[in-house]
């Protein structure tokens, strides 16, 4: 009974050895941030389809953050995206955020079209631009149908 118990206790040890390793290499190795000197901005959309937390925020195809937080403005009804984004990477204050799409059948990001400003956004900033999600479905219902909906 003593040998069962020791030997339960050397394969639980083993086990949370391995995961403490995948854990600390996932840190290590991926671009996951935990927030740690990133700034935020916010980026108000008509509509938010198609991305979560954890979406990619991309400068010209590279990743530079992520979405951290979605949240709906109660007076205007607008989605607000917090992006938190890399310090290396400063924008334009008169930068644009587009939700675009990878293609048909893949995911959405935030794409960020630098503008041509001299001041730079800051931490709580929010874009001055915007454009929401493209509906394929509606898209395609109004070529199909003929109709606006």
């Amino acid at each position: 009974m003593i040998s069962r118990n020791i030997a339960e206790t050397v394969v639980g040890a083993i086990v949370l050895g391995i995961a403490i390793i995948f854990a600390v290499f996932l840190w290590r190795f991926s671009d996951v941030g935990f927030g740690a000197g990133q700034y935020t901005v916010d980026a108000k959309f008509r509509s938010a389809e198609g991305i979560t937390v954890g979406t990619d925020v991309r400068l010209a195809g590279v990743k530079i953050g992520s979405v951290s937080n979605l949240s709906l403005d109660p007076q205007t009804f607008q989605a607000i995206a917090r992006l938190s984004i890399k310090p290396e990477y400063q924008m334009p204050d008169d930068s644009a955020a587009i939700i675009s799409s990878e293609g048909l059948l893949g995911g959405s990001f935030v794409e960020i079209l630098p503008g041509g400003s001299y001041e730079l956004m800051e931490d709580g900033s929010e874009f001055g631009e915007t454009q929401g999600a493209v509906s394929f479905i509606s898209l395609l219902m109004k070529f199909v149908t003929g109709k606006d909906e």
